[in-house]
């Protein structure tokens, strides 16, 4: 598969690897077990935002990129947001304890892990061997808005790029 664009459909087969958040696992100490999210089946008939990382814990990641899309959460579930993901390369144990330290509880934001950057190679959007720093939007199993940074910075794919586009 190429690079996936406006209009395109949502492929088919796409999971990642997660943990859901639970109470009794809620403490960035104690872990959960790995399931497989499929995604797929998951974002269908949703309006979904999947935003890419190249990884977590890491400068950019966690200061300029994920905090916009916790700030925004209310706006993003005012424009009819179902479902919001972030990927990265790192295992799922590394992307939840990323949402715990950011005190992400439930599904407000889910912390799924692109295993060996399946997805990522899938569309050709690496960094290297990580994931690239990109941002889809899809409505209804359709792709409405799909860009990879052009560069080092955060921008189009910026938690308010995201929002202008819904």
């Amino acid at each position: 598969m190429a690079e996936l664009r406006t209009g395109d459909s949502f492929p088919s087969g796409v999971t990642f690897t997660y943990i859901p958040y639970t109470e009794e696992k809620g403490d960035i100490l104690t872990c959960g077990v790995p399931i497989t999210y499929d995604a797929s089946k998951e974002f269908a008939g949703k309006k979904v935002v999947l935003f890419a990382t190249p990884g977590a814990f890491t400068s950019t990641c966690s200061v300029k990129h994920l905090p916009g899309y916790i700030e925004n959460l209310a706006k993003f579930k005012g424009k009819g947001v179902d479902i919001i993901a972030c990927i990265a390369y790192n295992d799922a144990y590394v992307m939840s304890a990323w949402g715990k330290v950011n005190q992400i509880k439930g599904d407000d934001i889910l912390f799924l892990s692109d295993s060996e950057t399946a997805f990522s190679k899938r569309l050709g959007w690496l960094k290297g061997e990580r994931t690239a720093r990109y941002a889809l939007i899809i409505d209804d199993g359709k792709i409405v808005y799909a860009e990879k940074e052009p560069a080092r910075e955060v921008s189009v794919s910026s938690a308010e790029a995201v929002l202008a586009q819904l």
